[in-house]
């Protein structure tokens, strides 16, 4: 597959990607654990299909020091017992959260109170928002066809522009 467009080349698409970068800065340097954030990015990564963020979040995660067990245990976390209680809740939000259109009832109040028992309110905003990025970045590189795996760790920024 070839891209279909770079969106940086143009001046509105890298106003668009710097700002998109800007916001998930602040989340990454929010209290949620930067562990659950790649995990979460994963995961809504592989639910929308974007082999871009799939490749960029495994192999952020990996240089960053998470275990490969986890990361190959990510798509089966609710049969893998790798996982904390707290990350199962982020899970389960990241996948009710980014399924809503595939009749799902969007996210349950289990779900909801799940990640209230594990998460303050500063961690759970982020949380929420880093869910509500990743969908709209995987969409941005589906859209645009672009494709996972030559993606170098610790790179994004240079990536964005």
């Amino acid at each position: 597959m070839t891209p279909r467009m770079n969106l940086f080349a143009n001046e509105t698409g890298a106003k668009i990607g710097k700002r998109i970068y800007a916001v998930s800065q602040v989340i990454h340097e929010s209290p949620l654990p930067k562990r659950t954030q790649e995990l979460v990015q994963l995961r809504a990564s592989q639910l929308n299909g974007c082999g871009f963020c799939a490749d960029i979040h495994g192999k952020d995660a990996a240089a960053a020091g998470e275990d490969w067990a986890r990361l190959n245990l990510v798509a089966t976390w609710r049969h893998a017992a790798v996982f904390t209680d707290a990350e199962r809740a982020a899970l389960a939000l990241t996948e009710e959260g980014t399924r809503i259109t595939d009749a799902y009832p969007g996210v349950s109040d289990a779900t909801w109170a799940e990640v209230r028992e594990h998460y303050d309110e500063d961690q759970t905003v982020a949380l929420v928002s880093l869910i509500a990025m990743i969908n709209a970045t995987n969409r941005l590189g589906v859209i645009l066809g672009n494709e996972g795996g030559a993606y170098q760790a610790g790179d994004l920024a240079t990536v964005t522009g």
